[in-house]
């Protein structure tokens, strides 16, 4: 195992570049088909090794937990205390460089006709996770056993099954480890004394070589056979993402409070994948301590949503189907993700009765930057079948408008607050649209009547290029907002989604002083002076700093900022003077496939075009940003460039500024 990935091409023994997150973690989503079936998420099981843990979410069914140390064909069961069964080609049938192939079904439903299904596969790598068997060498007098492991890190999460007889699964966790405790994944029960399951002084017994167990039919007994999956704890100490210094996993708890306004947990990074377990009680007012599991791809969004959202969970240690009611307990938004952490937002006492404590397990977000725009951009059409509208990627933002009706809005949503939308054309308030659905792993929407002049437009967040950052205001002057583009914002585009308000644009290129111009995304107005909006200081590579002005930041209402960056080969934030025919160079090798276009010395609408609709050498169909008007098609102001676009001389001569996609 190795830290380090090697690039396609390179010699075999040179290592190029720290591992992402998305080499080494997935959530993927799938529609069962009763046969057989590929899934391919880009993780190389085959040649690094790891876990699966796949879970029906649409009807009652058992867990399957494989992993590559015993096989593709041997299954275990979160949700039960069975022994290990073995059922060739019919469950997880291969393990594979970019995935893993499943076969028809058997005890646990991983390939249910049309079942919405889901799976997480974590892959070994050192300071993330990993995965070992082993045979117990002690008996029942107290003589323990080390056993080696490849995590080269202290764990900061044990969890052993043994697979050779009817036992509960065993946990152990950094967090609780004082007195030797443990908990029973396949159970409710609170943290208890191990019994000699782990030392009563564990934490010296951890080590970035070996975990210590005892001789007990649960943990180590001779002769029996285990199962061992170790997570890391990264502080400060991983070793990931592009700059080869980044965390991505963290084993942590915190106290409940018993109220809305619950814990603030600190990753120093935004999650895509929570699990979550109350130690102090197997039961909290009527309501069972399950092991919660949230991720994003089902819908753990953002922390100043409204909490009428439905979040998606799923129980480690139940058969049960997904729920949006947290075990019939309308608390269906208890908590959401920060570009820094997460925070219990509701009084629920499965994840926050006051003065109990609660561990966890937090994965990063994706810190991949891309490496071409067709990765993570696209515009598509409306479809038959869902998602309606396909990219071909797990999409994070889309706006759409149909156009050819001259009285349709634009709508935009996102992932962080999936369900709700606003109109880029309009000073309204958020709405809800349930049809806005980012549930797919190549699209996005629910709403599937073939409709071929229903566009959407969409985009995928990743480093460099592209973030969204929900947050809630509190009107002081100089608020800094973290945020994870990892380089400073070019351009930005504000709501105030809690009232009637502007939309409100920063670009670095508006005026001589982009800190106090704006423009507005909803009118054709021209550029603007205030120092309320970002308080006279222009974005940083980590926070977004604010006036106190209500479009961004009035106290207690909810916004949505959208960061865009240029990106070489991919995208491309500027401003030109135009005057006659301008060539407007991108740094492109195939042309420009998305073009926005705003004057900001005088009036002028926000012009939109695409190759999808056609940016060719004659008339293009444009589309206005700021307005619900059908397209334009007769007008030819941009034509196709290698190296980006040109703009026309129909158009009017002034300044520009401009955002490109290749």
């Amino acid at each position: 195992m190795s830290n380090v990935a090697r690039v396609a091409g390179q010699a075999a023994n040179t290592l190029v570049k720290p591992l992402d997150v998305d080499e080494l973690f997935s959530t993927y989503l799938y529609t069962g088909n009763g046969s057989t079936q590929t899934i391919t998420n880009g993780i190389d099981l085959a040649g690094e090794g790891g876990l699966v843990a796949i879970k029906r979410r649409d009807a009652d069914g058992n867990w399957g937990w494989y992993d590559t140390e015993r096989g593709p064909d041997s299954h275990i069961k979160s949700n039960g205390n069975n022994a290990e069964q073995t059922t060739p080609d019919v469950e997880v049938k291969d393990f594979n460089s970019n995935g893993f192939d499943l076969g028809t079904n058997w005890n646990a439903p991983v390939n249910t006709n049309n079942a919405k299904t889901c799976s997480w596969t974590f892959r070994k790598a050192p300071k993330f996770f990993d995965v070992v068997t082993y045979t117990g060498e002690s008996d029942h007098s107290g003589a323990y056993q080390d056993v080696p492991h490849n995590l080269g890190a202290i764990p900061g999460m044990v969890i052993v099954k043994r697979l050779d007889s009817v036992q509960n699964w065993i946990v152990w966790h950094r967090s609780i480890d004082s007195s030797g405790d443990m908990l029973r994944l396949n159970l409710t029960d609170a943290k208890t004394n191990s019994g000699g399951r782990f030392s009563s002084n564990s934490v010296s017994h951890m080590t970035d070589t070996t975990f210590r167990v005892y001789g007990e039919l649960e943990s180590a007994r001779t002769g029996n056979t285990y199962v061992a999956y170790i997570f890391a704890h990264n502080d400060g100490d991983g070793d990931f993402g592009p700059d080869g210094n980044a965390d991505i996993v963290k084993c942590g708890s915190y106290t409940g409070n018993g109220a809305f306004a619950g814990p603030v947990i600190d990753l120093e990074f935004e999650p895509q994948w929570l699990l979550i377990k109350n130690t102090s009680a197997a039961t909290r007012a009527g309501q069972d301590s399950n092991w919660y599991i949230f991720d994003t791809m089902r819908g753990l969004i953002s922390n100043s949503s409204s909490t009428n959202i439905a979040q998606p969970t799923l129980f480690a240690n139940k058969s049960s189907a997904e729920s949006t009611n947290m075990d019939a307990n309308p608390a269906a938004y208890a908590l959401g993700v920060s570009s820094t952490g997460f925070q219990i937002t509701h009084d629920y006492e499965g994840i926050n009765y006051n003065g109990d404590t609660y561990i966890y397990i937090a994965i990063r977000r994706p810190t991949a930057v891309p490496e071409s725009a067709t990765e993570v951009f696209d515009v598509a059409p409306r479809t038959a079948n869902a998602p309606g509208h396909k990219s071909g990627f797990v999409t994070d933002m889309f706006f759409r408008k149909n156009s050819t009706n001259a009285s349709s809005d634009w709508f935009i949503s996102d992932r962080l607050r999936q369900g709700k939308y606003s109109s880029p054309n309009l000073t309204a308030a958020e709405l809800s649209a349930s049809n806005f659905q980012f549930d797919y792993m190549n699209g996005v929407t629910t709403d599937t009547t073939a409709t071929s002049t229903l566009y959407a437009w969409m985009w995928k967040r990743a480093p460099n290029y592209f973030d969204v950052v929900a947050y809630t205001g509190n009107g002081t002057a100089g608020r800094t907002v973290s945020h994870n583009l990892g380089v400073a914002p070019e351009m930005i585009w504000y709501k105030n989604r809690s009232d009637t308000s502007n939309w409100i644009v920063y670009h670095k290129d508006i005026g001589t002083d982009p800190t106090t111009e704006v423009l507005e995304l909803d009118t054709s107005d021209a550029k603007r002076t205030s120092t309320a909006f970002f308080n006279s200081t222009a974005p940083s590579a980590s926070v977004l700093t604010l006036g106190t002005a209500s479009h961004t930041n009035y106290n207690n209402n909810n916004y949505i900022a959208y960061l865009f960056a240029s990106l070489d080969g991919i995208s491309k934030v500027g401003s030109v003077t135009h005057s006659g025919t301008t060539n407007v160079d991108c740094g492109f090798s195939s042309g420009a496939r998305f073009v926005l276009l705003k004057r900001t010395d005088a009036t002028g609408d926000w012009y939109i075009w695409d190759s999808t609709r056609g940016i060719v050498s004659g008339n293009d169909p444009y589309l206005l940003l700021n307005t619900g008007a059908a397209e334009v098609t007769n007008t030819d102001y941009i034509d196709p460039l290698s190296s980006g676009f040109t703009i026309t001389s129909s158009l009017t001569a002034g300044d520009y500024i401009f955002y490109a996609i290749a």
